[in-house]
């Protein structure tokens, strides 16, 4: 009775995915999975996807991406630089892979010529925020090996991708630029990508002039908006995190989700849904977390840690909010503990 649940709903999921879609059209979506799928579940979540459309899928991962290989035949794109025998994984399973060195480039070649197959790669530029790629200076090095591959068969240059600083307007704008110069200079190299991809979620929300032709989109597509960013139209929450009282102390009222489960211990004084309104929490402990207490209350009420709408925090940003933080990072600290349930 007192174990914690992330209930989820599927009709929630699909709205924001159709929502999402409509959106950043003509650009196309892909679906970013990491952290299965920010601590929701891969395994029923793409089949969801695929009836709503979706042809591109995001996993940071190998591993991810192979999950969903297993579950759809779509173009599945894993960003993370990986060891020489999950390159070879990846691409004997036909997963996009993007690649921001010479170093991993060379490894995915020699992946694929063991293979004899050919690996599809999305070559990335730095464009500014310094978290890896291929520096400017290094890029016409990169095509050069790339289409060299390319023209024996044993790649494609499937497309050029990047990160976004999202510190300024004006210096999106710059890496743009960069960006756009780095397309067209493996153009001019003969190099002719399926597809170009720059924005995450928020810039494709608000920006979009810097729309690709794909846009990496997870956050949103699961109703997680941006931190200190307004609510978004046609897109809710999908989750809510809801535990049972496990006893009334003199202390307040002990509800049964903790540290343990991943609540952030840091949380004290947010508010939370009570079968009388919001109370507050007075500390997170270990497997338990103490809220004020109520008149009536009972061992087995409910409450609501996030999404309770006028019942508490409305989602999980607004409760990351309180401790500086995001939503994402709320929703994948919680640990297998937490029983998650699929609503329709």
């Amino acid at each position: 009775m007192s174990a914690p649940v992330l209930e989820i709903s599927r009709s929630a999921f699909r709205s924001n995915v159709q929502a999402v879609r409509e959106r950043i059209a003509p650009s196309d979506l892909m679906l970013v999975m990491k952290d299965d799928a920010y601590g929701h579940g891969v395994d029923w979540a793409v089949p969801i996807a695929v009836e709503c459309g979706v042809e591109w899928f995001g996993a940071y991962d190998v591993d991810t991406a192979l999950r969903i290989r297993a579950l759809s035949d779509g173009r599945i794109f894993a960003w993370a630089t990986s060891t020489p025998q999950e390159a070879e994984r990846a691409v004997s399973a036909g997963i996009d892979l993007g690649v921001g060195s010479a170093g991993y480039l060379r490894g995915v070649i020699a992946a694929a010529e063991r293979l004899g197959v050919r690996a599809d790669v999305h070559l990335k530029i730095d464009t500014g925020l310094h978290r890896n790629g291929f520096r400017p200076e290094e890029w016409d090095q990169a095509v050069a090996i790339a289409r060299e591959a390319e023209i024996r068969g044993i790649v494609h240059v499937a497309g050029v991708w990047s990160h976004l600083a999202e510190a300024s307007d004006e210096e999106d704008d710059q890496s743009r630029v960069a960006f756009l110069s780095a397309v067209a200079r493996l153009q001019d190299a003969g190099g002719s990508p399926d597809v170009l991809h720059l924005t995450a979620s928020a810039a494709s929300w608000w920006r979009p002039e810097l729309r690709g032709s794909l846009c990496r989109i997870g956050a949103f597509c699961y109703g997680i908006r941006s931190a200190d960013g307004p609510h978004l139209d046609g897109v809710r929450p999908i989750a809510r995190l809801v535990a049972r009282v496990t006893r009334i102390t003199d202390q307040g009222v002990e509800v049964g989700v903790g540290a343990y489960h991943g609540l952030p211990s840091t949380l004290r004084g947010v508010g939370v849904g009570t079968p009388r309104g919001v109370r507050r929490i007075v500390r997170v402990d270990a497997d338990t977390t103490v809220v004020e207490s109520w008149p009536g209350a009972a061992a087995g009420d409910e409450v609501v840690v996030f999404g309770a709408g006028e019942q508490g925090e409305a989602d999980a940003t607004r409760l990351a909010e309180h401790i500086d933080t995001v939503g994402e990072e709320i929703l994948t600290r919680l640990t297998p503990a937490v029983r998650r349930v699929l609503r329709d």
